[in-house]
């Protein structure tokens, strides 16, 4: 992917107007989230979504400052000029994260912000380099995301039953307060729901599996770091729609018999 000319082109569909045009940028089944109103959107959700808005407002988007990109990322600020002029200007920051058919994510956190008179101007440049309250500058929030990455994915860290947002925070290398909004910004989730997708994944692998030796379900809730059956039933039913004996009868009705 040439980095440079896709935030372009994201860009250029922004400022057309063009809700599709938007949505393309993500992989097929990617996601979008709105970090300030608290969704997320499939594709088809996000086109529908981004037409309605973009019937009732017109705004010009401008990137700020560089794209930093990694392997698994991309990162960028903006600044969005509204056309009545009797509105402030916007800050704001998105964060994709990356697969191998394309964008697998894309989160964005915003907030209002004062109208400033000129975007060289050193206060907003100050105020740029800013998400609009985070904190966080766009290679500190980068650096926070893929070390949790890191740590969910490479070092499962989410088994421990007793990990807290606190604990975290220190194998993360930052404070509790730039941990939750890294979490918020970067994953579109608070910090419980992000710990127990986790969760609940490696759950749902233990329960597809085809074995003569079936784990209890209660077996199955401590391995994967709950500290009660019922949090676990809760987490469980939240991210899949299923309770874990729903979703385990469901997967060994799908499994093909030997």
């Amino acid at each position: 992917m040439l980095v440079a000319e896709f935030v372009q082109s994201y860009f250029d569909a922004w400022n057309h107007s063009d809700a599709r045009g938007v949505a393309e940028h993500l992989a097929k089944n990617g996601t979008y989230c709105d970090v300030p109103l608290q969704k997320q959107h499939s594709r088809d959700d996000l086109v529908r979504n981004l037409a309605e808005f973009f019937a009732l407002d017109r705004n010009r988007y401008h990137l700020i400052g560089e794209v930093l990109a990694s392997e698994q990322s991309i990162a960028f600020q903006y600044r969005v000029c509204a056309d009545d002029p009797g509105q402030d200007d916007r800050f704001g920051a998105e964060f994709m994260l990356l697969e191998d058919d394309g964008v697998s994510r894309i989160t964005d956190y915003y907030d209002a912000a004062p109208a400033l008179p000129s975007i060289c101007n050193d206060d907003a440049d100050r105020a740029a380099r800013k998400y609009a309250k985070s904190g966080l500058d766009a290679a500190q929030m980068d650096s926070y995301t893929r070390k949790l990455t890191d740590l969910m994915e490479g070092e499962k860290v989410y088994l421990e039953s007793d990990l807290s947002l606190l604990g975290l925070s220190r194998r993360v290398g930052c404070s509790v307060n730039h941990l939750s909004q890294a979490v918020n910004a970067g994953f579109g989730l608070g910090f419980f729901d992000f710990l127990n997708s986790y969760r609940v994944a490696e759950a749902k692998a233990i329960l597809s599996e085809n074995s003569p030796q079936l784990p209890a379900i209660l077996d199955v809730s401590f391995a994967v770091g709950f500290n009660s059956n019922s949090a676990f039933y809760n987490a469980f039913k939240k991210v899949t729609g299923q309770t874990p004996a729903q979703f385990r009868r469901a997967s060994a009705a799908a499994t093909p018999r030997a």
